[in-house]
């Protein structure tokens, strides 16, 4: 019963950070889809994470270089997904409110996938592996 209430807090806090999201792109003073574009990183945030840990072995080194690589591109990922609204909004593509409101979501939903990962990520018998 505590893995479906994390997932239902989990979907809560994504649907919050995909309205702030939103909020930034539709409200009628901003009115520029341009912010959708952090969903692209959104889907390919988790992806290095998942190619290291298929390829990697599972012994308790201190360090695995597959595993570093995945956590530099994840971390070039993420790092883009807070610099692109401020690109944006400092070519006056779009407002600063709409950066902030962008920026507030990408905060929820990144926070939201790393506790994903810190909930499901365990090898216990209900994870994101059997998915």
């Amino acid at each position: 019963m505590a893995g479906i209430k994390a997932l239902v807090g989990l979907s809560f806090s994504g649907a919050i950070g995909l309205t702030f999201l939103l909020l930034g792109c539709a409200l009628e003073q901003y009115g520029i889809y341009w912010p959708l574009f952090v969903l692209m990183f959104y889907i390919v945030s988790p992806i290095p994470h998942f190619i290291a840990k298929r390829l990697s072995d599972d012994t308790d080194a201190a360090s695995n270089a597959c595993r570093e690589l995945a956590y530099f591109f994840t971390t070039g990922i993420v790092v883009s997904t807070f610099g692109l609204p401020i690109v944006l909004a400092r070519a006056s593509v779009i407002k600063w409110g709409a950066c902030g409101l962008v920026m507030a979501g990408n905060t929820v939903i990144y926070l939201t996938i790393l506790g994903f990962f810190l909930v499901f990520g365990g090898g216990d018998d209900f994870s994101w592996e059997q998915w």
